[in-house]
């Protein structure tokens, strides 16, 4: 636990000004964001008597390392740079709203040439118009199939569209007349997408006018006697009145407004928020954070506001915007909301009449939303923090295990061995910290020696950052220190540490290290994220207090010999066997056995399946490329299409080897020169053991499919 004396700012260091600060913890990384209209007097309020600071602050506080701050002009930049800053490094401790679903909305894509209606989820999309969003998909597909009877827009997906085209015969919507079928020109492209900015114009609320429009049209053509097309109007009138009845008038004054409740206790708050366009409830979401700052009813609201619109612009940022309580100051965040819709919104608390007694029902809908989530989480802050409690008292370590990385090892009969890293952090799973290696220094089957390889490669690459990044440290008086001061100005570093192998000889970490680089070129899912030194994720750049592997006794004695190599001391090590649930530990004869009702024992089940799913999970797409595999994949200048046209020609790869260049030159598209390249690179292929039926033990012909795959499928995965 640090002390925030160790690193709080000198006296008129910080500035009197507005700007965003931020904790770093010893590692580095972004644990807190925030922003102040004085830097010198929100920062003041931290270095204060740790009795006096909320539980939250306090944690945080003696969590973090470092401070720093950005200056800027006015308080409306602070915002905004404060709510870049959270979303770009995720600070642990600052609120975060998660969905509890991942809602559905009603899209319009008016980016492409003919619009298409469908129902969307995720990021949203440029030059795309959304409706909603809506609790359910299916009301979109009711409101949506009710209004292709008067605006009937193509739905149907660009596959389906262009085979249409294609053939020249529309799909069932365009023959019972619920698509315009542009795909067989029926109208053009200007008209189709009229039609869908009319579909796009009603669902904005603007309502009244178009179905008036069509009453007069109605009466229009009753009067001169065309009946069939005044029926036709007069079920158009009567399908939209009807998806109109599918959101019911909450505001008369036909209001755009977004009304945003908040309902809290000591540990969480939800928000709810009813999105009214035309005074109807065109849409609701809600969310669920954990409180892990000191933050108030404004403050929470303040944070919602972010997340809502900070990515929003023009008229996805209502009018108006009703709250339970105003941030403090309200002007900056009311010019922030300003500026995303391009004129003034009002951001206020309602006092009466309808929009007080909408915000009540909002209110109740918080309520109800964040009971539901205690029920389904049954006190799981409380549950994960004695299930670490559990882990730290029977393993004896120093402090509870708030970062735990499990290793497991899989293949298929000692083929395709892989292994797999995955991340818990505070008892949660943290996917974007997995990894996935493969073995490389040994073939065969020998979970020991390749636990001891990945443990080895992890930590090695641990070091390789820590060395990168100046923290490592040292005697200088020592040999290894000498020999750092000796490399080159490439590999800065100050010294490096030495650890004793099996064997009893001295291994130098900067050595470790330089060979990493050489000895880890695993492919990582993570590529292409930041990886620098300003608090983004990493690579491998933080330890564990725990690391687990699945498997007994020899696993951990391999995983322990593989630190020991590198001189980490640090790390506490144990392993879960699978037969009797035991947790071994190192040089200890006897395992330690955890109650079967311990919550110490779920977490490391939990940690143990999520290591071994991700593993399997690895392997299977490994070996189900290589069955894939064919000696026609190495022939240079062959493509999918000339080699898919071989295999149909001959009717199987055994039948392609033994036909002539001459006969190879017959298959449309293949020259003599290709047709040479196939035949030598077939001659130079080792043909692989014939198939055989392991229930009749008949020999099964080749018929074009790899004979490894058919006899593989006895085997079993690790």
């Amino acid at each position: 636990m640090a002390d925030p004396s160790s690193y709080r700012p000198k006296p008129g260091q910080i500035p009197d000004s507005p700007g965003v600060y931020k904790f770093r913890d010893d590692h580095g990384r972004v644990i807190y964001v925030g922003k102040a209209k004085s830097l010198r007097q929100r920062l003041a309020n931290y270095f204060q008597d740790l009795a006096g600071l909320h539980p939250r602050t306090r944690t945080m506080v003696t969590t973090a390392a470092s401070v720093e701050w950005t200056v800027v002009s006015t308080e409306v930049e602070a915002l905004q740079l404060e709510y870049s800053w959270i979303k770009e490094f995720d600070p642990r401790f600052n609120v975060k709203y998660r969905d509890d679903k991942s809602y559905p909305y009603l899209a319009v894509t008016l980016n492409e040439e003919f619009p298409r209606v469908q129902v969307m989820r995720g990021a949203k999309k440029k030059g795309v118009r959304y409706f909603g969003p809506y609790g359910h998909a299916w009301a979109i597909r009711e409101t949506v199939d009710l209004m292709l009877r008067v605006f009937p827009v193509r739905t149907c997906s660009a596959g389906v569209f262009k085979r249409s085209a294609q053939i020249g015969r529309p799909c069932l919507l365009g023959y019972i007349g619920k698509c315009s079928a542009p795909c067989v020109e029926r109208i053009s492209a200007q008209e189709h997408r009229e039609l869908a900015e009319d579909f796009c114009d009603f669902m904005t609320g603007r309502t009244g006018a178009y179905i008036r429009r069509l009453e007069r049209k109605m009466q229009d053509a009753a009067e001169e006697m065309e009946y069939e097309r005044a029926a036709r109007l007069r079920d158009d009138i009567v399908a939209l009145r009807r998806a109109m009845e599918k959101s019911a008038v909450v505001l008369a004054d036909a209001t755009d407004a977004d009304l945003i409740a908040v309902a809290e206790d000591e540990l969480e708050a939800a928000v709810q928020i009813f999105h009214v366009r035309g005074g109807r409830v065109r849409g609701q979401r809600g969310w669920v954070t954990d409180k892990v700052e000191a933050v108030t009813t404004a403050g929470l609201v303040e944070h919602a506001l972010q997340q809502l619109y900070g990515e929003e612009t023009g008229d996805a940022v209502p009018k108006e915007v009703l709250v339970p309580a105003l941030p403090e100051p309200v002007e900056p965040i009311q010019q922030w909301l300003s500026e995303r819709r391009g004129s003034q919104v009002s951001l206020r608390i309602p006092q009466r009449g309808d929009k007080k007694d909408l915000m009540a029902t909002v209110g109740r809908n918080a309520q109800q939303a964040l009971g539901l989530h205690k029920t389904k989480r049954a006190s799981d802050l409380t549950t994960r923090s004695r299930a670490l409690e559990e882990i730290s008292e029977a393993l004896g370590l120093d402090s509870v295990p708030l970062r735990i990385e499990c290793f497991d090892i899989s293949h298929l009969q000692g083929e395709d061995v892989v292994a797999s890293m995955v991340v818990f952090e505070d008892g949660l799973a943290r996917k974007s910290e997995y990894r996935r290696f493969q073995i490389k220094t040994f073939e065969g089957q020998d979970d020991v020696r390749s636990m001891h390889e990945v443990i080895g490669r992890r930590f090695k690459r641990y070091l390789q950052e820590k060395q990168k990044s100046g923290e490592w440290t040292e005697d200088p008086g020592s040999e290894a220190a000498a020999d750092g001061r000796a490399t080159s100005d490439k590999d800065t570093s100050a010294g490096a540490g030495t650890g004793t192998t099996g064997d009893g000889n001295e291994l130098s970490v900067t050595a470790a290290v330089d060979a990493a680089a050489a000895a880890e070129q695993e492919p990582d899912p993570m590529d292409g994220r930041p990886t620098d030194e300003d608090g983004r994720p990493k690579r491998f750049a933080y330890p564990p207090q725990l690391v687990v592997v699945d498997g007994g006794a020899p696993q951990v004695a391999a995983a322990r010999r593989a630190l020991d190599e590198l001189g980490i001391d640090d790390v506490a090590v144990c392993g879960l066997a699978k037969r009797l649930e035991e947790v071994w530990l190192p040089d200890d004869e006897d395992p330690v056995v955890l109650p079967r009702s311990s919550e110490g024992l779920y977490l490391l089940q939990r940690v143990r399946d999520e290591a071994h799913r991700f593993a399997i999970t690895y392997q299977r797409s490994k070996r189900a490329k290589r069955l894939k595999s064919s000696p026609l994949d190495a022939v240079a200048g062959l493509g999918d299409s000339r080699r898919q046209a071989l295999l149909k020609h001959f009717g199987s790869l055994k039948k392609l080897r033994a036909a002539t260049i001459d006969e190879i030159c017959e298959v449309p598209g293949v020259g003599r020169k290709t047709a040479e390249t196939v035949a030598a690179a077939l001659a130079g292929a080792t043909p692989t053991a014939p198939a055989v039926n392991t229930a009749t033990g008949e020999i099964i012909e080749d018929d074009g499919a790899p004979p490894a795959a058919l006899s593989a499928e006895g085997g079993q995965d690790r």
